[in-house]
């Protein structure tokens, strides 16, 4: 009769283990920490925007200072809340510290409510929690449409082998990546293949819903027999009418190939400059030859974008991508650089585009480690085959 308690006392350990590892997913301790800490950093960065720090840096007595800034980070963060939810807030804290004393004829008594301050904290993270999934469930969503609106695998095109990827800072980006086969035009009986990496100012929802028109646009420009030059001075046009006044800009890298001769066109519009690896282990970098999309510095009558041609040849290299990579910061604060990512290139050149793309993100994913993201990140890797 003694087997059910005891078969009972050794299962809880198990069922304690299961709970455990599906809190934490399967992490370990360090790198709990290491997210947590990373977190802490982005939350206080977050708070840290709204405090006066000079005012505060003025403050004659130092010993002040750490209570004047604790003060106005508590501020930051209640301002955050709703007006209802910071009443509550600040009816938790009292209850938590507070103790009542009741005076009668029959004697004195204490009550301490700090369970019912805990309970109302309860309630708030409840709350909190439940506006935070719902966010995120209309955030998944919208995730899922911007997935529909980028390619899910490359275009088979003879000769030409490519790969692309992407990290959102947040569930949406504002990043774009995009590579299809255009019609010929007239006379000409190759089907020139367009690459496109664009990246729009800002981050999160207003930047994908810009993304979305933007890729809306270059689809409808490119069905038609438009040259690469004029199907730019079209998306330009289209960016400075949504554009906010240029605040809301666009940078973008395109470039159509022949896959028959090899021979590229593109135009960069303030984008970073991709990185062309020859097969011959030489760099060259295909560097700016207009302003982003959208800034509203030239006349309609003007073409600030001229295109660049180069030849294409076996075992060439092509990676483009946006600022997030190069920009990508460690738990130190040091930014991951262009010299490393072409370092990480030349190391790994050899292979296919998909193994050189995979050997980018684990360096930049080794780089930063805990650190949190910062902005979106976006590549694409084009090899030139035999």
């Amino acid at each position: 009769m003694a087997t059910a308690p005891s078969s009972a006392k050794a299962a809880r350990p198990h069922r304690v283990r299961n709970f455990w590892a599906r809190v934490t997913e399967g992490l370990e301790i360090e790198q709990l920490w290491g997210q947590f800490k990373s977190e802490a950093r982005a939350s206080y960065g977050l708070y840290s925007k709204d405090v006066d720090w000079d005012a505060i840096n003025l403050e004659k007595r130092r010993w002040r200072r750490p209570l004047l800034a604790a003060w106005a980070l508590f501020q930051a963060m209640l301002m955050k809340l709703s007006p209802a939810r910071r009443v509550l807030l600040l009816i938790a804290i009292f209850l938590l510290v507070a103790q009542i004393d009741v005076h009668s004829d029959h004697g004195n008594a204490s009550f301490n409510l700090g369970w019912l301050g805990a309970l109302i904290l309860f309630l708030l993270l409840a709350l909190e929690l439940g506006d935070r999934v719902t966010m995120k469930r209309d955030l998944e969503i919208a995730r899922e449409i911007q997935q529909w609106l980028v390619p899910e695998k490359p275009p088979a095109v003879a000769g030409i082998d490519m790969a692309f990827a992407t990290r959102p800072q947040n569930t949406v980006a504002g990043d774009y990546y995009d590579a299809f086969v255009r019609p010929a035009s007239a006379g000409d009986s190759s089907y020139p293949l367009l690459v496109v990496v664009a990246d729009v100012a800002g981050k999160s929802v207003p930047a994908a819903l810009l993304m979305a028109t933007f890729q809306a646009s270059l689809r409808a420009l490119s069905a038609t027999p438009a040259s690469l030059d004029e199907i730019v001075v079209g998306l330009d046009r289209y960016c400075r009418a949504h554009s906010l006044e240029g605040r809301r800009f666009t940078t973008a890298f395109l470039a159509e190939i022949d896959p028959a001769t090899r021979a590229m066109r593109y135009v960069n519009a303030g984008h970073n400059a991709p990185i062309l690896r020859r097969a011959s282990g030489r760099i060259e970098r295909l560097e700016s030859v207009g302003p982003p999309f959208g800034l509203p510095l030239f006349t309609a009558s003007e073409i600030p974008y001229p295109s660049a041609g180069m030849q294409l040849q076996p075992g060439d290299v092509l990676f483009v991508f946006t600022d997030g990579v190069a920009e990508a910061v460690s738990e130190s604060g040091d930014d991951y650089g262009e010299p490393r990512l072409i370092s990480c290139l030349q190391s790994a050149a050899t292979g296919s585009a998909a193994e050189i793309l995979d050997r980018v993100m684990a360096d930049v994913n080794a780089f930063a480690a805990y650190a949190r993201q910062h902005d979106d990140i976006t590549c694409l890797a084009l090899r030139v085959g035999a």
